[in-house]
């Protein structure tokens, strides 16, 4: 880069320069004496077909390439290549092409193998975020009543609960009356009322009654997403089971993935509930996402000693840890990092695991070119294995105790799964429960 900021890329008296995000031309050694290329209203016309030609080769040869296996599972990847060219000349959108990869793909038979692309070509439409209130309705006598309200974490915006803010005076069993001055009944969509408000002031109606008797104004603003608030309530009423069947002896951990989110989850409640003689960690729907030693590592965290105070209770170090009983949920929607936790939870003897048998994927995935159409593939190249040989992928990981989460029981809102966990940590607790140590007599060191 010269002294004067210009980044000379061509050859000859004029060069192209970049200067704070602003491209332009440029004689040689001189200052700008055009302004910078406005490179925004610059278009060019494609051939998507030849795009597409392109884009095919690109994929086969990008797992040509990188797979981890150089032999392709056993898959003639040549002949694979021969095989789907075929329909390219019946392709018609973009949406045909990948499908038709995905069929090449299949032939690998590995589970990270996926696509991703800015969509199809011809989708113009914009989407529109409908508002959410946080909470759950019921119809009666003609109206939308408000069955639950969701709590929330009202300072942190990704948990925003709308119905809790403050200067919000709305309670569960009010109706909602009226949105933005239009009556609402249970005829009616209660959502449609709610189109393109999220993260807008809206006004609503609410009665204690089905009427407007009594009824009074209350501002909201909807929120896009009830997702993290229905996450948070299932979570925090998982521990209030276990620790109402456990009398509290018992401590619950969920965690969704083995990324960010799983090591800000763990820690959350993995730590104030340490002190707990039991856990059951709780891995199902868990998304994937790193190698997860660093939960292992806590649950395999031996005693040490024991400390003692003048006042207060003795401690244990480390202090953070949990000795006794150990179970961990697991079910097929667990999968990648959510297969490699239960995998090293049994390697290591940490106790029992239930559930269903996890996803098996474990040929992980990093970075790949983009296609020219700004597309991606993946070929997965980093794959388990032991001393037993690959393993995992397309097995999974199968639980000690199989439970099947029915239907009808999680309609009445049973956890088959979690009421076994419970049962089973009980029982194991009763017949080896953590040792306790007593604080020993003081020693006597001085003359008397």
């Amino acid at each position: 880069m010269p002294a004067s900021g210009y980044e000379i890329s061509a050859n000859g008296e004029k060069v192209l320069y970049e200067v704070q995000g602003k491209t332009g031309i440029a004689i040689l050694g001189q200052k700008p004496d055009k302004p910078a290329l406005n490179l925004g209203s610059v278009e060019i016309k494609i051939d998507p077909k030849a795009e597409w030609q392109n884009i095919f080769h690109e994929a086969w040869r990008v797992n040509r390439d990188y797979f981890y296996d150089p032999g392709m599972h056993g898959a003639d990847w040549d002949r694979m290549k021969e095989k789907y060219s075929q329909f390219l000349p019946h392709v018609t959108t973009r949406s045909d092409l990948y499908e038709v990869m995905e069929w090449m793909f299949s032939e690998l038979g590995v589970g990270h193998h996926r696509f991703s692309s800015r969509g199809d070509e011809f989708e113009t439409s914009e989407n529109i975020k409908g508002g959410l209130l946080g909470a759950d309705f019921e119809v009666d006598k003609g109206r939308y009543k408000i069955k639950k309200i969701y709590g929330g974490l009202n300072w942190n915006p990704e948990m925003r609960s709308p119905l809790t803010e403050p200067g919000v005076n709305v309670n569960e069993g009010d109706y909602i009356l009226a949105v933005d001055g239009k009556e609402v009944t249970a005829s009616d969509n209660l959502y449609m009322f709610f189109e393109n408000t999220a993260n807008k002031i809206v006004t609503i109606t609410v009665s204690s009654s089905p009427n407007m008797n009594n009824s009074r104004k209350e501002k909201v603003i909807p929120v896009e997403s009830e997702r993290d608030l229905r996450n948070r309530d299932w979570i925090e009423g998982n521990i209030k089971k276990v620790n109402e069947a456990t009398n509290g002896q018992v401590a619950y951990v969920y965690v969704p993935n083995t990324a960010n989110a799983g090591h800000e989850y763990f820690k959350r409640y993995f730590f104030p509930q340490a002190d707990r003689k039991a856990i059951i960690i709780d891995e199902r729907f868990n998304g994937g996402g790193q190698l997860a030693d660093y939960y292992i590592d806590m649950l395999k965290k031996p005693q040490q000693a024991y400390w003692n105070f003048r006042y207060g209770k003795d401690l244990k170090s480390p202090s953070a840890s949990i000795q006794g009983p150990k179970v961990m949920l697991i079910d097929e929607t667990a999968g990648s990092g959510g297969d490699y936790l239960p995998w090293m939870f049994r390697k290591f003897n940490l106790g029992t695991i239930i559930g269903k048998r996890t996803w098996g994927g474990l040929v992980g995935v990093l970075g790949y070119p983009e296609f020219i159409d700004g597309g991606i593939v993946t070929a997965p190249n980093v794959a388990f294995y032991t001393e037993e040989g690959f393993r995992v992928e397309n097995e999974g990981v199968p639980p000690d105790i199989e439970v099947e989460q029915l239907p009808k029981e999680v309609i009445k809102g049973n956890d088959p799964q979690l009421q076994k966990a419970i049962e089973v940590v009980m029982e194991q607790l009763k017949e080896n429960p953590p040792k306790e140590v007593e604080t020993p007599p003081y020693p006597i060191r001085g003359n008397n």
